[in-house]
């Protein structure tokens, strides 16, 4: 199944709109049995059920997350998007557990059969705490 680049761009939106609330079905709804994530820390994930399981944490213990959309470039030709986003949420980091943190990072995502097949998620190694820059460390 080909997308249109206006099928791309609504199910980047409608995927977003489903992290935004919290509904871990219809996020899953949109990805690929297939599905390849490879998160930011590295980690990759083969196979939607995998991947269900991985985000299940997100969804019952953290909440209080919000991505937004902050410029989204889409390739019909290749079926691919790449969105960056920003991420406003309750510190993971130890120094700054619970706290406001805002992450900026870029998803590429590519499409098959109408579904996002892989999905790859980069951030930057800097984020923000009370308006001040922190810089993130290697993880030994």
């Amino acid at each position: 199944m080909f997308l249109s680049k206006p099928e791309i761009q609504k199910l980047i939106k409608q995927w977003l709109l489903a992290w935004d609330e919290y509904n871990l079905d219809a996020v899953m709804e949109i990805m690929h049995e297939d599905v390849i994530f490879e998160n930011w820390t590295g980690e990759i994930i083969n196979g939607k059920n995998k991947l269900r399981r991985s985000w299940l944490p997100w969804f019952k213990n953290h909440g209080d997350f919000k991505f937004t959309a902050e410029d989204i470039f889409i390739d019909e030709q290749e079926q691919k998007g790449v969105f960056q986003w920003k991420l406003e949420w309750p510190s993971l980091e130890e120094q700054f557990k619970g706290k406001k943190e805002i992450r900026h990072g870029v998803d590429v995502i590519h499409f098959f059969d109408g579904k996002m097949y892989r999905k790859s998620s980069y951030s930057k190694t800097t984020l923000q705490i009370d308006n001040t820059p922190i810089a993130l460390h290697a993880q030994k």
